[in-house]
């Protein structure tokens, strides 16, 4: 298969919003270059982008997908990626390694929530990106709506490259860098070159002028030359143009019929001549402060940004090669392990296949098989000198369910799959709550949950049961309580004997030091579920010994692990032990860590037990239209508005409210809003529970 060198290879990402014609116009690309035969169609599951059988069952792309073309002496590595954020794992993945992002947009309905959210991390990586109308054949088509929600979207920087246009009934497309039209057939396909007719050739020569000026803005020498001729010829636009992307301050926006062939020749020529390859990017750092130049010259990197499994084959692991050549049977050190990996397998995906080469240039994106120790976000490189490249961030998940197996022999292969599936998709996060027993999955959404489900059963043939994940509660007391007990057993030869007289108090910082008390000493215990125990000696004459005293506190902190009134841990209680008896043969360590818990135990019950939820921090991106119905089911849900930012068209609510409220919010949040809005929610504090609630929670547990 032929290698291409760094100036000759284009990586461009698909993105877009669900069903805006991306994994149809990667297929279109590759018929035009006759690398296949025949186009598939996401109806008859035969695309080369979309082979997974979950993508045949849902005819939607769930997983980011390598492909690549050639024209014209450019190979052009494309990533077709899902259009729906609840797989926005692979969406970010792919906008990490791409060189140029290719935002496809719906012609018929313009910038769509999944474009905007997408946009944010285009946005915060920097990166080289132009626009995509696509379906302008459709009767409901409107170019000029979704260009202008396009410049909503990104600004006044967006320009026109070219418009759909229709003659005599044909498909058309006005080209204002080649200044030429383009005539289709009904198939598509090849067009015919025409003259710009005179009805358009005003508007023609008014984008024209605007898309010179434009190019002219990002380079002080072609602004020099447009200001002595006036004008730029097609390579002096093709060079600012090429600057503006690369700078991420110019858009090109394209159209084409992706279902018809019409335009991805031509977008293809403009991949090839204008977009940035990995060449002209900036160096990137590593996190060893260097520069990572994208030379082939220069030391080996490989960035793994993606991990995939198949049966056949077991792990495939993706990566781009950032400086460097990498060939067969390379020796790489891992940055996070320090562990070597040789490269026995080298491959170009298109899909599920595979095609063999021998070595891979810098700005490449290949693949190979069976890595010991690697895993996405690592780094591979070659020398003694240590290489890292800065990991990709993902968001953290947005909905949690405890899972469980219906057949427990399947406890330890639950285990093992969703560790597997943690590694292909780094946002499904697997962790045990010790506290309540229970293992929490955390995904992106119901969607990602379903996917997730679906490979457990068919990958793994395992079935699992999803249930609400239990509140992590705490207690504590709000007033002070005394209580003693006495410890005695007798049952033949030594016995066990043991009286605690104590005193609880709430605690909170800076409280001052007990009063009517002869402290004699004190411990700070901070508590690994949050919150602390004080624990006071205040035993007077002798009548405990002090070596019995670490298990009174024993017994004490054995309670506070599971609190009388939900089970759940106790917090943010002092201990004043001041009083009791002990006996010179039958006392010993047991005797006293048992007095000390049901003399805790009493004293607890009676200082105004408090149950204590945890609450977070809400983050809400909402259409100004539609932040009513959020905030009533907002108030529903116990929340407290903090405050209200504006962003373009959104406003940005910000609340407290009880973990416990959150559960099911973003499935709601989607249907409230059609999808249009976003949230995010960080853990903030323990808040106490409205009595009614505690109540019935306590009821429950009865």
């Amino acid at each position: 298969m032929k290698i291409f060198d760094h100036k000759h290879i284009k990586n461009v990402v698909f993105v877009g919003a669900h069903n805006s014609g991306k994994t149809t116009l990667a297929e279109t690309m590759l018929f035009e270059a006759g690398l296949i035969n025949r186009r598939g169609t996401i109806e008859d599951n035969n695309t080369v982008a979309d082979y997974h059988d979950i993508e045949h069952e849902r005819q939607a792309s769930v997983f980011a997908t390598p492909i690549h073309t050639e024209w014209r002496n450019y190979k052009i590595n494309i990533i077709d990626t899902p259009g729906l954020d609840d797989f926005i794992g692979e969406i970010i993945s792919s906008i990490r390694v791409g060189d140029t992002i290719a935002t496809v947009i719906n012609g018929k309905h313009g910038v769509e929530v999944g474009t905007e959210i997408i946009w944010n991390y285009i946005d915060k990586y920097n990166k080289p990106t132009l626009f995509i109308v696509n379906q302008i054949d459709s009767a409901d088509c409107n170019f000029d709506e979704a260009y202008d929600s396009i410049k909503t979207l990104v600004g006044n920087n967006v320009v026109q490259i070219q418009y759909p246009l229709k003659i005599d009934g044909s498909q058309c497309i006005i080209d204002v860098l080649k200044m030429k039209c383009y005539k289709f057939g009904p198939d598509g396909g090849k067009p015919e070159k025409i003259q710009i007719p005179d009805n358009e050739k005003e508007k023609a020569e008014y984008l024209h002028n605007e898309l010179v000026e434009k190019a002219a803005e990002n380079d002080e020498a072609l602004m020099e030359l447009y200001f002595e001729k006036g004008t730029l010829n097609e390579d002096e636009m093709r060079q600012g143009i090429k600057a503006g992307m690369l700078n991420h301050d110019l858009f090109p926006v394209f159209c084409v019929s992706a279902l018809q062939d019409m335009g991805s020749g031509r977008l293809m020529g403009f991949i090839d001549n204008v977009a940035p390859a990995a060449a002209d990017l900036k160096p990137e750092q590593s996190l060893e402060g260097e520069s990572i130049m994208p030379k082939p010259d220069a030391p080996t990197s490989l960035f793994v940004f993606k991990t995939l499994y198949q049966a056949n084959l077991g792990q495939i692991t993706f990566f781009k090669v950032k400086s460097g050549e990498v060939n067969i049977n390379d020796r790489l050190t891992n940055s996070r392990t320090d562990e070597e990996e040789v490269i026995n397998q080298l491959f170009i995906m298109d899909g599920k296949t595979r095609h063999s080469v021998n070595k891979l240039s810098t700005g490449d994106i290949g693949a190979t098989l069976k890595l010991k120790v690697t895993e996405t976000n690592d780094t591979l490189y070659s020398g003694n000198i240590p290489i890292t490249i800065k990991p990709i961030l993902y968001p953290a998940p947005r909905i949690s369910k405890a899972v469980s197996v219906e057949n427990k022999a399947d406890d330890e292969k639950l285990s093992e799959a969703l560790k597997r599936i943690h590694k292909q998709d780094p946002t499904v996060l697997i962790t045990y709550s010790k506290e309540s027993k229970e293992q929490i999955l955390g995904c992106q959404g119901e969607l990602h949950l379903a996917t997730i489900d679906w490979s457990l059963k068919h990958h793994y043939n395992i079935t699992v049961t999803y249930k609400k994940p239990k509140i992590k509660y705490r207690e504590t007391i709000q007033r002070s309580s005394t209580a003693n007990y006495r410890h005695k057993k007798q049952s033949g030869g030594s016995g066990q004997f043991a009286q605690v007289h104590l005193k609880i108090e709430p605690w909170y910082e800076g409280i001052p030091e007990p009063e009517g008390f002869n402290i004699r000493g004190k411990e700070e215990v901070d508590l690994p579920w949050g919150g602390k125990l004080v624990f006071y000696n205040c035993i007077v004459g002798g009548v405990i010994d002090l070596r019995y005293l670490p298990s009174v506190m024993k017994g004490v902190l054995e309670v506070m692990e599971e609190g009388p009134l939900t089970g759940s841990y106790i917090r943010d209680v002092r201990v004043m032990v001041y009083d009791g008896k002990m006996h010179s043969v039958d006392s010993n360590d047991i005797s006293f860590k048992i007095a000390g818990a049901h003399a805790f135990k009493e004293a607890f019950l009676n200082a105004n037990p408090k149950l204590l939820e945890p609450t977070n921090e809400l983050t809400v991106k909402v259409p100004e239209d539609m932040v009513g119905n959020v905030m009533t089911d907002l108030q529903s849900r116990r929340s407290i508005i903090q405050g209200f930012d504006t962003a373009n068209n959104y406003q940005i609510l910000k609340c407290t409210i009880p973990a416990a409220e959150l559960f099911g919010y973003s499935t709601d949040l989607r249907s409230l809003t059609q999808g249009k809005a976003t949230f995010s929610s960080k853990f903030s504090s323990y808040q106490p529970v409205p009595n009614n609630i505690q109540n019935q929670l306590v009821k429950e547990e009865v």
